[in-house]
């Protein structure tokens, strides 16, 4: 079994740091409907750009954070969809505040390896379900964006062509493979102190991109540790501030590559 110390990692699997953080105020304006049978997160732009993004969430699934920063996404033209492949078994339901312990019984690992095996299989299948429903005309450009638990499935996409572009905030489980494997452009957004993505890995990751002559943009948030971008506590300024320059960035990221595509 592997374990977080595992060299073959560049990301760490999911770990405490990943478990917790901060439930956000606000009411979403998206829909969810069903594809592919998989609760999906629906959030339309009021003006669109006529593309779409696909958000691949962390361990707190379609939480009001979550659909918050989809709603973000809509904001800035971009029709966006996000996939609960915890299927309303989020890490919410058993800790709702980063001084919320989980119940005494609760076996994070079996949690874990439930919802990554059904992630890994349904991930690819569940995009191309939402290409065939919203289009897939060369005027329609797709990019990915996730979170945490959701980084891996970001490198798998941007393995094939349903992607024009991707990023990920503070990732966990990803293999040399997952950088090597990139075929698009990827923004890594980061934080300076992540359990999960420590600067020595880091490092490592950015020299593989570098190896492979990838395309790729790094940011590195000082003073904010992993889950700023999707679940930090907004009451302390600077961390909402660095929330979002992440997210501004991403929707720059995106805007560049997918005009270009």
């Amino acid at each position: 079994m592997t374990t977080p110390s595992d060299p073959s990692y560049l990301a760490n699997p999911p770990s405490a740091c990943c478990f917790t953080g901060t439930l956000h105020a606000g009411t979403p304006r998206g829909t969810v409907e069903d594809i592919l049978s998989i609760p999906t997160y629906i959030s339309r732009p009021t003006t669109s750009n006529g593309n779409i993004i696909l958000y691949l969430p962390d361990v707190w699934g379609l939480s009001p954070n979550a659909k918050l920063l989809m709603d973000g996404y809509a904001a800035a033209g971009y029709l966006v969809l996000g996939i609960d492949y915890f299927r309303g078994d989020p890490i919410s339901n058993y800790r709702r505040t980063r001084n919320d312990p989980p119940p005494p019984d609760f076996d994070h690992p079996a949690w874990l390896a439930k919802h990554f095996a059904f992630a890994s299989a349904h991930v690819l299948p569940w995009a191309a379900a939402v290409r065939e429903k919203f289009g897939t005309s060369p005027t329609i450009q797709y990019a990915c964006v996730g979170y945490c638990f959701g980084a891996p499935f970001v490198c798998q996409l941007l393995a094939t062509d349903e992607v024009s572009a991707g990023a990920f905030a503070h990732p966990s489980r990803l293999t040399e493979e997952h950088f090597v494997g990139v075929k698009h452009p990827l923004l890594l957004s980061c934080a300076e102190t992540d359990g999960a993505f420590p600067p020595e890995l880091r490092r490592k990751a950015v020299d593989v991109l570098q190896r492979e002559k990838k395309v790729y943009h790094v940011q590195l948030f000082q003073g904010v540790s992993h889950g700023f971008a999707s679940r930090g506590d907004l009451d302390d300024p600077y961390e909402k501030w660095c929330k979002e320059q992440s997210h501004s960035a991403i929707v720059s990221w995106f805007d560049l590559w997918l005009a270009k595509s």
